[in-house]
């Protein structure tokens, strides 16, 4: 949306008329481009890794580490209720995994990732959630001071040690788009666990107008998690996290 933002500006200002229109063809095919529907499903379905179902997990894990960046701090409001964000499907399988019997233990690994709030610490807020719930304390592992992937894999790592000596069975649960660095950075990080994606964009294939036509107001939003998120591996790649 910037993008076109700054491509209308230039087509107010400038006077070079051939530019204009040129520059303004370009802006209708972005648009059309990253509001269709059928085309950004098609580079999620690339992206995001294959399900990975509740049914094969066979033999309990003992923890599960669910990464953080589910929660809303700033929905109003909050102080008699717990706010997720967009991501919230991340807190809602894991508690489902849990009360299936699939992770023995959930471990909550997520400090503050914001610049305008350092104070607040994602897995806190959730642990009272979880409670609430009825997740009893000793099923409740939090690292809170995490503030980005990197960091949640070291971090969690460290604290798997510290409390058990040994390597335990460990479940990876964070979104499909996200799933890719993450678990480069446990592997990086020297932890082995399995992997369960969760909180998919990719949708089934349809023959409505609007999933091949019509312009869809998502398509801003998805494109926009995965732009940052492929800017965001490769960044991870150069520093050497995954």
């Amino acid at each position: 949306m910037s993008w076109l933002a700054l491509g209308l500006v230039y087509v107010l200002v400038t006077r070079n008329e051939k530019r204009r229109r040129k520059v303004l063809w370009g802006l209708l095919a972005l648009f059309f481009f990253f509001t269709n529907h059928f085309i950004c499903n098609q580079v999620l379905k690339w992206w995001e890794p294959n399900v990975n179902t509740a049914q094969v997990l066979a033999k309990p894990y003992e923890i599960g580490i669910l990464l953080g960046g589910y929660s809303n701090p700033y929905i109003m409001p909050a102080s008699d209720r717990y706010n997720v964000s967009e991501r919230g499907n991340r807190l809602a399988n894991t508690l489902e995994l849990y009360q299936k019997g699939k992770i023995k233990k959930i471990l909550l690994s997520g400090g503050s990732g914001s610049l305008y709030s350092p104070n607040y610490v994602e897995s806190n807020e959730v642990l009272l959630f979880l409670k609430n719930m009825g997740v009893p304390d000793s099923n409740i592992i939090v690292e809170g001071r995490s503030r980005n992937t990197w960091e949640n894999a070291l971090f969690s790592k460290a604290l798997i040690e510290k409390k058990y000596g040994y390597a335990p069975r460990c479940l990876l649960i964070t979104s499909a788009w996200h799933m890719r660095r993450a678990a480069g950075c446990f592997k990086k990080a020297g932890l082995t666990l399995d992997l369960y994606p969760v909180d998919y964009m990719t949708e089934r294939d349809r023959w409505a107008p609007d999933y091949w036509l019509l312009p869809e107001k998502l398509g801003f939003y998805r494109w926009e998690l995965l732009i940052k998120e492929w800017i965001g591996c490769l960044a991870y790649r150069l520093k050497g996290y995954n």
